[in-house]
């Protein structure tokens, strides 16, 4: 970690008990952000301490931040730092940790740096008019979030907020979702079909049609604010609305398709602005509609389907323009048939417009002159029919896909075509390299590369250093720890999840010695030749063939001649008499997770301080035991398993230690982790067993099992309340169970019959109360479990 970084966190006072996830957040950091981008985040973070709103408000702006920047750019750091400080003088320090912990879900949601500005403005508002009603309204932001859009966001916090001024415990109901009249409003304001759901699948639909890549944000379509009802092209990017809702039958993300490609025919096929010298807004609305149907003519010479996907909306347009002002209604049924040479409008000046635009655009598509001789001879044409409203009559026209056409009269070079069809800016990524041993002693300037290294070099070998008598790993390296995993965290109190709520950091613990795994299995030699019975059952015996079944494959001579005894004796015959054939295969895939806390280290069978205390096994060695001797069996039966174990300290330090992963031979290296094993910290069962889950989920089994071995209940540092981390924990197993993962777990607690069968289910669980026999108890319950 940097000096830097390292200063800025002078402040914690548990700093050393974050460490590790300290290191991880760092290292992404590193990873993600410019240097530019790395100093906002430690003047962020010193900021964050100058607050003094604790320890658990610097570690979340820590272990959030990165992944905010990575949605909407760096350059959204000093906004939300400036947000922050704002809000510190109207709420307390556990609101402002709310706000951070769901950042990450807003960044994902909203999707653009422009709408989280809008955002912050929104809460640092809502601060001022319902500060009561700032902590359920991010207590529930998962929801709100998932059913409005900003627009809509601001509508409802807005509205609950001058409903309820001066009612304090009014703010708290309708702000927590718990009020008849926050629902209404809510699904009053809730939008069809959201921008953030779509924007992969509109990403890949342009591409696949122009093979270039194009740049889509969302706009916050807010009434008060009518920019961001309509899709605009600005800086080479299109500008789609948050939400389309579902208009005249015609689905929202068909919506959304014809919008993107709409403006995507602007940017491919416009390569000079339009002329407005000298035209009033009227005559520049009729000559951007003939610009219109130019693009759109020439992405339907290249990809006819387009013209079906436009014309259904258009379709729909001219009854609802029927009942408008006279002029809208002739422009929307222009605008048709410049699309479709099929449409024959009664009105003689639309035929002849559009006849003649069409014989325009075969010759000379490609000169948007074409746009403005037949916009202002039709404009000229259609004063003579009927009169001329005012501008906003015109821009309400029912198509609801077509852009603003500010980019026609303000084009400026195309980046497309000066940086390539495939232009797109990306910020530079850390290098790896494979090097010589030349290439590093005569190029290398500092051995150890820091976390904002341009470049690494890794050597195929070890760099021995003679001096002394190892290598520059074993001196001066660092072991690795992995990226922060985030897990929602189950909320019994609301019954809603938060999101990202628990960071989960997988690194390793020293080695021992492998002869210690060996020699468990000689010191337990009865049960191993017990465990030896057990593997000669559970193997694959191929080919079973099974009799006494009335349908089956082959006829079992025996059976069939006691029934025909049976029959010759006047008797009812036993109609079992076919033999089934069945194939036993195994396909399995198993995680043993262990609980490594600090409760494990305790003596088995005695106090301390009585005699033979320090020669008394500890319940870690139970379990090590226990676990290399069904490591041992399942190796011989064959099936995919893992050795995992956890342990947490606080929900930001969720440490994951893998022993042996399924790719991983049960060998010395295994073995030798094994060994090493050791216990500390405390429980917090819910996020070991989802990232438990999230390695099982890769593997292609038919049958897979999380078998957890702990010694207690769940429990951590920063949850004082003992039944949320046990509903935390229920919940990971249904949502395992739900994705074909079964948990079953061996409990060493005598007491835990309080709270087991509501964490695991009524079968989902086994208690070991005499501690010394888990051992030969373990492999017996695999047998159970997987026979």
């Amino acid at each position: 970690m940097t000096s830097d970084i390292q200063d800025a966190l002078s402040c914690l006072k548990s700093g050393a008990e974050h460490a590790q996830a300290l290191e991880a957040s760092h290292h992404e950091a590193a990873r993600l952000l410019s240097p530019r981008g790395l100093e906002h985040y430690v003047t962020g973070i010193r900021a964050m301490c100058t607050l003094n709103k604790g320890d658990d408000l610097v570690m979340t702006y820590v272990q959030e931040m990165p992944g905010v920047a990575r949605e909407l750019g760096e350059d959204i750091i000093p906004d939300i730092v400036g947000a922050l400080m704002k809000l510190a003088s109207h709420t307390s320090g556990t609101v402002l940790t709310l706000l951070l912990g769901s950042l990450g879900l807003a960044a994902t949601r909203l999707g653009d740096a422009e709408l989280m500005r809008g955002y912050l403005g929104l809460l640092h508002q809502l601060a001022g008019k319902a500060p009561r009603g700032l902590r359920p309204m991010l207590e529930h932001s998962d929801e709100l979030f998932a059913k409005l859009t900003l627009g809509g966001l601001r509508r409802w916090a807005l509205w609950g907020a001058q409903a309820h001024a001066r009612d304090l415990d009014g703010q708290l109901a309708y702000f927590g979702l718990a009020s008849e009249a926050s629902r209404a409003v809510l699904q009053q304001e809730r939008r069809g079909t959201l921008f953030v759901d779509n924007q992969r699948r509109l990403n890949f639909y342009l591409r696949a049609l122009w093979a270039r890549a194009f740049f889509m944000r969302p706009t916050s379509g807010d009434y008060e604010s009518r920019e961001g009802l309509r899709p605009f092209i600005e800086e080479f990017q299109i500008h789609l609305p948050d939400a389309f809702d579902d208009w005249q039958g015609i689905p929202g993300v068909d919506l959304y398709r014809a919008a993107s490609a709409h403006c995507a025919a602007h940017l491919v096929y416009t390569t000079a602005p339009l002329d407005g010298a000298g035209l009033s807004p009227a005559q520049r609305f009729v000559v951007t509609l003939f610009e219109d149907a130019r693009v759109e003519a020439l992405a339907v010479a290249e990809f006819p389907g387009l013209r079906k996907l436009w014309g259904a909306i258009h379709a729909h347009a001219i009854p609802l323009a029927a009942n408008a002002h006279p002029m809208q209604s002739l422009l929307t049924r222009l605008a048709r048939a410049l699309l479709d040479p099929e449409y024959q409008d009664p009105e003689p000046a639309i035929a002849e417009s559009a006849a003649r635009f069409h014989e325009h655009c075969a010759t000379r598509g490609t000169d948007n002159a074409i746009s403005r001789e037949a916009g202002l001879a039709f404009h000229d044409r259609a004063l003579e029919l009927v009169a001329l409203p005012s501008l906003r009559v015109l821009e309400d026209m029912p198509l609801p896909y077509r852009d603003d056409n500010r980019y026609c009269w303000a084009f400026d070079e195309n980046l497309f075509i000066t940086q390539g069809l495939d232009y797109l800016p990306e910020r530079a990524r850390q290098v790896r390299r494979q090097v010589s041993v030349m290439e590093m002693v005569n190029e290398l300037d500092c051995e150890l590369a820091g976390d904002d290294a341009q470049e690494v070099w890794n050597l195929a070998t070890p760099f021995w250093l003679d001096q002394e008598d190892c290598t520059i790993n074993e001196l001066e390296g660092r072991e690795p720890i992995s990226e922060p995993f985030h897990y929602p965290e189950w909320d019994y109190h609301v019954q809603l999840y938060r999101p990202d709520w628990t960071s989960v950091i997988e690194r390793r613990q020293e080695r021992g010695d492998p002869a210690l795994m060996d020699e468990i299995l000689t010191r337990h030699r009865p049960i191993a030749s017990r465990i030896r019975h057990l593997i000669d059952a559970l193997q694959p015996q191929g080919v079973v063939r099974r009799r006494g079944y009335e349908e089956g494959e082959e006829l079992d001579l025996e059976a069939a001649v006691r029934a025909m005894v049976d029959i010759r004796r006047g008797v009812m015959p036993d109609p079992r008499i076919n033999i089934r054939i069945t194939r036993h295969v195994r396909d399995l895939a198993i995680v043993v997770l262990m609980d490594l806390s600090e409760s494990t280290n305790e003596k088995v069978g005695v106090n301390e301080g009585e005699p033979g205390y320090d020669a008394a096994p500890s319940i870690l060695d139970l379990t090590r035991e226990a676990t290399g001797l069904l490591a041992w069996a399942i190796d011989a039966i064959g099936d995919a398993f893992a050795v995992h174990g956890f342990a947490s300290d606080g929900r930001h330090d969720v440490r994951y230690y893998r022993f042996k992963d399924f790719d991983q031979d049960y060998g010395d290296a295994a073995k030798s982790r094994m060994a090493g094993m050791r216990g500390g910290l405390s429980t917090r069962m819910g996020a070991a067993l989802r990232h438990a889950g999230h390695h099982l989920e890769q593997q292609p089994a038919q049958k897979r099992l999380v078998l957890l071995i702990t010694d207690g209940e769940p429990a951590d540092i920063d949850e004082r309340d003992p039944q949320y981390l046990r509903h935390d924990a229920k919940k990971a197993v249904e949502d395992l169970r739900t994705r074909g993962i079964h948990t079953h777990c061996l409990t060493l607690d005598p007491e835990a019959d309080r709270y087991v069968a509501r964490i695991f289910g009524e079968n989902g669980y086994s208690i070991v109360d005499q501690v010394e026999r888990l051992p030969e108890r373990l492999p017996g319950v695999f047998g159970v479990l997987t026979g």
